[in-house]
């Protein structure tokens, strides 16, 4: 259709566009079709490029190194790069191990169990992960989603061999569906979890994790099993005249206050990183002399007591395979898998732009998976990459994934020798490490600047953390998901259009309300879609195109302007339709017809071409009026 005759009462013959008609593309076979498709999909980033056109011999071991990169990077290496991975392994050790005995008390495990997961888990990854930066082990969050989820179905201190039998059970079902993500190359479905959620659940955690603490920060011996924070804040000040021990507090209060300062140097040089990074260390020694020469744990101060030495002892046996525990086992893994799944990609992520290498998120979920299933069976629980370890790793000059080994032999060593000497380590001590490490996840700035780009991002951002602060971790986690989905669905059902207009002096067309100068054609009305039309959609973009053209009714009659006589629908943007589109775009025609208005196509792409052809639409409009391309 020629729009110069459309427009001609507004410009020149002149400045007309020059009109192409737009062909119909390639036809495809279903099959072709089926496998463009799905290649797009799930092998976007085409992980077998590599094997083409190449031996038998050589595609095995490709494939080898594909399963186990440290094959791969393992051949080039050198002193200099084992040199900054020792280096970065024993720093991260030196965190790891207070860190690992605070955080399996969050999951209600025994300490040994914090350690067990910070030995095998990195090994494993070492050998199957791609990033090198990333630091494995238990997290603060994971532990506390962990630890919340199993108590709700048996108690840890009455039933603690099967709770920790679940536990492993857990671990087992996590390991599971990291692994099935990644073989079946599903890494896409964890960006269903926004950004803006994401933060303000692991804000939320924090703080959750922090109150948690007050129990060991303060000396009190009897604690809610609860998490939200109004049953906290009860029990904390319900136990203040008699609960609280002041030795404990002295303790607790002055090494965070040692801690904080501590971070405080590290992040105002860069060069000092090993001072917060071996902070944690220097307490637990200092306070576990301090009460060992005192008897402070006469007085009432609370101490770890025993930590069992030795390796990670089997737990193939313990997890449950049937029984009333499997289904439980099943849900509460899918949860922590995914939660730690999350995490672990966003801090691969980060430090893989950072160093700008590629991160293969679906090899990194089978890494992640296969450790833990590994993992549950050598009594380890959920272990994923931690943000603050990891940052650790990075400043402490890490070159590849060696670092990870060098931290599980140092935690080896730690379990066969060195364990018996925690025995005096207070709990106010680590209550202290937790606090000062979950303080980082707690991001002002990214709330902030979440609120300035997008309020409905922080509507998710708000709704994720009160749930996780004031109801408990896994209403928020729903929360988080629930809005992120609530999102997705608004955005493909109320998809955005827009009136354009022409720019003057030109041939291009542009929003009217984002250029003002852009002028509307006389008894022409132009709309954009800007999203595919599906079922979901295509009823609600006929009725809004319908209600542009009652506005612009209104607008002729008030000002005496020509009667708009072609609906021009501007279709670059819609990159698919389906049969309820083309049903909508029917619907549309007709009603128009009624109104003696001409509805023209312009710039579909092929897909959309095809298939308007296909259901004969192209023939209702008329091939004259029907997909011209320059408008």
């Amino acid at each position: 259709m020629d729009i110069q005759g459309l427009s001609a009462s507004n410009r020149h013959p002149q400045d007309a566009p020059y009109v192409h008609k737009v062909g119909l593309p390639p036809k495809q076979n279903l099959f072709s079709e089926f496998k463009a498709t799905v290649k797009e999909t799930f092998f976007a980033d085409d992980p077998l490029r590599s094997f083409k056109d190449q031996p038998g011999s050589k595609k095995f071991i490709l494939g080898l190194q594909t399963v186990f990169p440290i094959l791969e990077w393992g051949r080039n290496y050198s002193f200099a790069k084992f040199r900054g991975d020792l280096i970065a392994g024993l720093t991260i050790a030196s965190l790891c191990i207070p860190q690992d005995i605070g955080y399996a008390k969050l999951a209600n495990l025994d300490p040994q169990y914090g350690l067990y997961s910070s030995f095998v888990p990195p090994l494993i990854y070492a050998f199957m992960g791609s990033s090198r930066d990333i630091a494995i082990g238990p997290v603060a969050v994971v532990s506390l989603l962990l630890g919340t989820l199993l108590q709700t179905e048996i108690d840890p201190v009455a039933n603690a061999e099967e709770y920790r039998r679940l536990a492993f059970t857990a671990t087992f079902f996590a390991g599971i569906t990291q692994a099935t993500l990644g073989f079946f190359r599903l890494g896409f479905l964890i960006d269903f979890l926004s950004h803006a959620a994401i933060v303000g659940f692991m804000s939320g955690a924090a703080i959750t994790i922090a109150l948690q603490q007050l129990k060991g920060f303060l000396g009190i011996k009897k604690f809610t099993k609860k998490t939200d924070i109004v049953s906290v804040l009860h029990s904390v000040f319900a136990s203040a005249h008699h609960g609280w021990n002041w030795q404990t507090i002295v303790i607790g209060v002055s090494f965070l206050s040692f801690l904080l300062a501590a971070k405080h140097i590290g992040k105002k040089n860069k060069k000092l990183f090993w001072v917060p990074a071996i902070g944690p260390l220097i307490c637990v020694i200092v306070s576990t002399f301090f009460v060992y020469i005192t008897r402070a744990d006469k007085e009432g101060v609370q101490i770890v007591r025993h930590i069992k030495k030795g390796i990670n002892p089997s737990s193939v046996n313990q997890i449950y395979f049937h029984g009333d525990y499997l289904l439980k086992g099943v849900r509460i893994g899918i949860v922590a898998g995914m939660v730690a799944l999350t995490e672990a990609i966003a801090i691969g992520r980060t430090f893989a732009a950072m160093k700008d290498y590629q991160l293969d998120g679906n090899k990194e979920m089978l890494a992640l998976g296969t450790m833990n299933v590994v993992g549950s069976m050598t009594s380890c629980y959920v272990a994923t990459g931690s943000f603050s370890r990891s940052a650790v790793n990075y400043m402490a000059g890490c070159r590849t994934a060696v670092s990870n080994i060098i931290m599980a032999i140092v935690v080896f060593l730690t379990l066969e020798f060195i364990t018996p000497l925690f025995k005096y380590t207070p709990n106010a001590i680590l209550a202290a490490i937790i606090i000062s490490a979950v303080i980082g996840l707690i991001d002002f700035d990214a709330v902030c600047l979440i609120w300035k780009i997008d309020k409905f991002d922080f509507v998710a951002c708000m709704g994720a953390f009160f749930g996780v602060v004031f109801v408990s971790v896994e209403i928020g986690l729903l929360i988080a998901v629930s809005i992120s989905f609530a999102k997705i669905l608004l955005q493909v059902t109320r998809p955005r259009t827009a009136i354009l207009g022409n720019l003057p002096r030109s041939t291009v067309y542009r929003n009217i309300l984002q250029y003002p100068e852009a002028a509307k054609v006389p008894g022409v009305l132009i709309v954009r879609v800007d999203s595919a039309i599906y079922f979901s959609n295509s009823n609600y973009i006929k009725e809004r195109i319908l209600r542009w053209l009652v506005d612009e009714d209104d607008l002729v009659k008030e000002s005496g302007q020509t009667k708009i006589q072609f609906l021009i629908v501007e279709m670059s943007p819609v990159t698919d339709i389906d049969t309820s589109g083309i049903h909508a775009l029917e619907e549309l025609y007709r009603s128009l017809q009624k109104r003696e208005i001409q509805l023209i196509l312009a710039n579909p792409g092929p897909v959309v071409i095809d298939k308007l052809h296909a259901s004969s639409f192209a023939q209702l409009v008329g091939e004259d009026k029907d997909l011209p391309h320059g408008c």
